[in-house]
């Protein structure tokens, strides 16, 4: 069932131009140079129940932007979206109390107060009965596993800490769809690992409907099936992210190690060289030819040791946007 239907929707920003110094500040009071910026541009998608996507694309794509029209702070300029079958700008009581926004980059939790009492005052905001709550409460603090911290003031923890109780405070009205923007930004691996493993286990066990942007491809790859692009405002790709790979990467990576050095000229015949030292070496070998290769590698090279990887997730996506900025 459908969740989230965008339809053609748009968001073009209004500003002037103004030269620098005294008289050009006077000049504009009487004329100013107006300017448009097309921060998303007809974008259509339909979102199911229980599906936890991929928001992708570089700064200034226009994710956030299309995730605040989503959950109802901005107006589009055109277009229709439904969340929950409600139209998020007309901010109904009723459809805020269903979805959370969770941003990397901004606090909801009190700086100065422990974390718990950001959860109560939630509490009372959402109307969230005593019983529900406790419940709640109890299996996200054993979730996140941040029980220990709640009585913490919440500028006295960890940026990871922060980030846990910042999807506590967002999910304790149980809502049913999820938008996330950049939930691990400036997180260490551990952290970001740690955030990851909850948000597959909650979107798997209680079919909350996420959106997830971020700049991190190990996000993107350890939790999203689907994935939408936007670049320049345009949706560019909406569809699985294994058939993203699949169509956009036809060779692998070799990565080797010798025992004795080994010189350029002898490594060009087997595949493009992108790193070489003398006694190790990166090539690009084509997909269909990859296993010939490293059996032909370890006949005729002295090769010490030997790996065959995928082309990364981040590099992938990094091409689609390069090459939809040359169009």
């Amino acid at each position: 069932m459908s969740i989230i239907e965008v339809q053609h929707l748009s968001k073009t920003y209004e500003y002037y131009r103004k030269q620098a110094g005294l008289l050009n500040s006077v000049k504009s009071l009487f004329h100013r140079e107006k300017l448009f910026t097309e921060a998303v541009k007809d974008i259509s998608i339909s979102i199911n129940e229980g599906e936890l996507v991929g928001f992708l694309g570089p700064n200034g794509a226009g994710k956030t932007t299309t995730l605040k029209m989503l959950s109802g702070i901005l107006y589009p300029t055109k277009g229709t979206a439904t969340v929950l079958g409600h139209t998020p700008w007309k901010r109904e009581p009723t459809f805020q109390k269903q979805f959370a926004l969770v941003m990397g980059q901004k606090n909801q939790l009190w700086w100065d107060l422990p974390a718990m009492e950001s959860f109560l005052l939630n509490k009372e905001i959402y109307e969230v009965p005593d019983a529900d709550f406790t419940k709640t409460l109890d299996e996200l603090t054993e979730l996140l596993d941040i029980k220990h911290i709640l009585d913490i003031q919440v500028r006295k923890l960890s940026l990871g800490e922060r980030m846990k109780c910042e999807l506590a405070a967002a999910l304790l009205h149980s809502p049913k769809v999820l938008f996330l923007d950049e939930p691990t930004i400036g997180l260490d691996v551990v952290s970001q690992n740690n955030i990851r493993e909850f948000l597959k286990k909650y979107n798997r066990e209680k079919k909350i409907t996420i959106i997830l942007t971020s700049h991190y491809m190990d996000d993107v790859a350890a939790l999203c099936e689907r994935v939408v692009i936007i670049n320049f405002g345009q949706l560019i790709y909406d569809g699985s992210l294994r058939a993203l790979l699949d169509k956009h990467v036809d060779h692998k990576i070799i990565e080797m190690t010798f025992t004795e050095p080994v010189t350029k000229t002898k490594l060009q015949k087997f595949g493009r060289i992108k790193e070489w030292a003398e006694q190790r070496a990166i090539l690009e070998v084509p997909k269909i030819e990859v296993k010939t290769v490293a059996t032909d590698i370890l006949r005729e090279l002295p090769v010490d040791d030997i790996l065959i990887n995928e082309i990364s997730v981040d590099d992938v996506i990094r091409n689609i946007f390069s090459a939809h900025r040359k169009r």
